[in-house]
């Protein structure tokens, strides 16, 4: 089936009560996950320790894709008592708030997003440049922490994206939102940190493993051209969409494991109906694709390029995945970097 003129209708209008039931699934579970966690985190048990850190790895990176399907408008798709977009704002805010990407406003986040998927390009400063402005001692260790994938550009690109109001005139008016942010859950983790040291470190061992896991999925799910923020970007077509997008996959023969991602893995489904739910997904691609095209790349394949390159896609391109044959190139795919819809590069 040509995905181009592939009609998904019945895919993106699907009955409320399905969308509701495992939507309401996916939010409890992010919700219960949580607030779970953070009790084993303060146990005195190691294994229930351990426990709370997978937990809350999980129920941050559900939390993540969640933000994702309320920027799209695809968890509540009728009006209810505030309307359609006030509930999705609502959501979002709320999901962004448990992965610490509320810094940044909503509506911004969205009109980032849904901008990457229109003008079919990635926004992210620009690393490179950046690095060597900095003092050579500083310098190397970032270069050393990212050598050990300790995700210090991530991080660094997460205090900025919460910082910016504070520094910049441009963004003054959300000055007094982003420290009111900021006094509150610096009081909330220096709480936990006075009262159970030990649940503070493993809250901070679980972030960066959801960092991580997001920059691994996110790293290889496109070839596009990177542009900073406001720049002018060239017109691409849908052609160029599907060509510069990969579906990196858990399994292609057991779909229910990519529910662990929230099915966010497929990727060439998601763009070419970015309204259709996430739970609708495998169907959508499934009767857009026969299975067996180069965009699909199993992540377990990946996992070498991702070590491999993790200095290498710092200071080049994304490298290419695909050769003018349309044959896979995996040994020159290096990934992209610091490409997230929970930050604003600016």
């Amino acid at each position: 089936m040509n995905p181009a003129t592939a009609s998904t209708s019945k895919v993106d209008q699907t009955g409320y009560a399905a969308s509701f039931f495992w939507n309401a699934l996916a939010i409890a579970y992010t919700l219960t996950s949580y607030s779970t966690s953070l009790v084993l985190l303060c146990l005195s048990n190691g294994w229930l320790n351990a426990l709370g850190v997978l937990l809350l790895t999980h129920a941050l990176v559900y939390s993540a894709y969640l933000s994702h399907e309320f920027m799209h408008g695809n968890i509540f798709t009728r009006r209810w008592i505030l309307g359609v977009r006030r509930l999705n704002a609502f959501g979002g805010n709320l999901m962004l708030w448990l992965n610490g990407g509320c810094y940044a406003r909503f509506d911004d986040l969205t009109r980032l997003h849904i901008a990457h998927h229109v003008d079919r390009v990635d926004y992210a400063i620009d690393f490179p440049n950046w690095l060597h402005s900095l003092p050579r001692p500083l310098y190397f260790f970032v270069i050393a922490l990212e050598w050990l994938h300790i995700p210090a550009l991530d991080i660094w690109l997460r205090w900025r994206s919460a910082t910016a109001p504070l520094l910049l005139k441009s963004r003054k008016d959300e000055r007094l939102r982003v420290s009111l942010l900021l006094l509150v859950r610096c009081s909330l983790f220096l709480g936990l940190g006075l009262l159970f040291w030990k649940a503070l470190l493993f809250y901070g061992i679980a972030y960066i493993s959801m960092i991580q896991i997001l920059r691994f999925l996110d790293a290889f799910q496109h070839t596009y051209e990177v542009f900073p923020l406001g720049a002018s970007t060239p017109e691409h077509d849908y052609t160029f969409e599907q060509s510069n997008t990969f579906s990196n996959l858990v399994s292609l023969q057991y779909p229910w494991l990519n529910l662990l991602l929230l099915n966010f893995s497929y990727h060439n489904a998601h763009h070419h109906a970015m309204k259709c739910p996430w739970h609708n997904l495998p169907a959508l691609d499934r009767k857009l694709f026969r299975g067996d095209e180069v965009h699909y790349i199993p992540l377990y394949q990946l996992l070498g390029n991702y070590h491999q390159f993790r200095l290498k896609r710092i200071f080049s391109h994304q490298g290419q995945a695909v050769d003018g044959d349309g044959n896979l190139t995996l040994p020159r795919f290096y990934g992209g970097i610091g490409v997230s819809f929970l930050v604003l590069p600016c």
